[in-house]
């Protein structure tokens, strides 16, 4: 397989057509999507592989798919995205990661999260990136902290001020001064 780049596991690349059913499958798990509005159809997920390539052409980064290179297997998401929703701290890119349950515990969002903003910050020659998720998903926040990111602030978030268990967001930093 052909990678963007790797880490000691894992290797991320640009998504592929053969992704979807497999990206489908974890986005339509509910203990995957726990801190989300909801699970995410087959269809929705092909939008997102869409927009994920369409951002890869444009910029040189994406939520790249992450493979384990021992064995090729997909196992989900790690990467940067551009955020350009409503909000003070817009447009900016974002670091996210989103794994089947299968490969929760094994160290692999950090591993590769650290990889990601090696990638971000050397080969893109990006200043900043953000991070953000519910305030009570306490999983990611401490990925965020164990890639060496900030907290900057507790907010509502826009896009989920209807959803009273998920509007309240945790935002996260690190930048080129504060890296690694």
């Amino acid at each position: 397989m052909d990678y963007i780049f790797t880490s000691q596991r894992l290797g991320f690349r640009n998504w592929l057509s053969s992704d979807l059913p497999k990206m489908a499958a974890i986005n339509a798990d509910e203990g995957v999507m726990k801190f989300f509005p909801s699970s995410q159809t087959k269809a929705r997920t092909k939008e997102f592989i869409k927009r994920m390539q369409i951002q890869f052409e444009k910029n040189g980064f994406c939520y790249f798919a992450v493979e384990l290179l021992e064995t090729n297997e997909f196992i989900g998401f790690t990467g940067l995205s551009e955020q350009t929703y409503d909000a003070d701290y817009t447009p900016c890119v974002d670091i996210g990661w989103r794994l089947g349950k299968a490969h929760w515990g094994k160290g692999y969002a950090t591993e590769g999260a650290k990889r990601v903003l090696q990638y971000g910050f050397e080969e893109l020659k990006l200043d900043q990136i953000l991070s953000i998720a519910p305030i009570i998903n306490k999983a990611s926040e401490g990925v965020m902290k164990k890639i060496g990111m900030h907290k900057v602030k507790t907010f509502d978030h826009s896009l989920l001020l209807g959803d009273e268990r998920l509007k309240e967001c945790v935002l996260y930093e690190i930048n080129t001064l504060s890296k690694f």
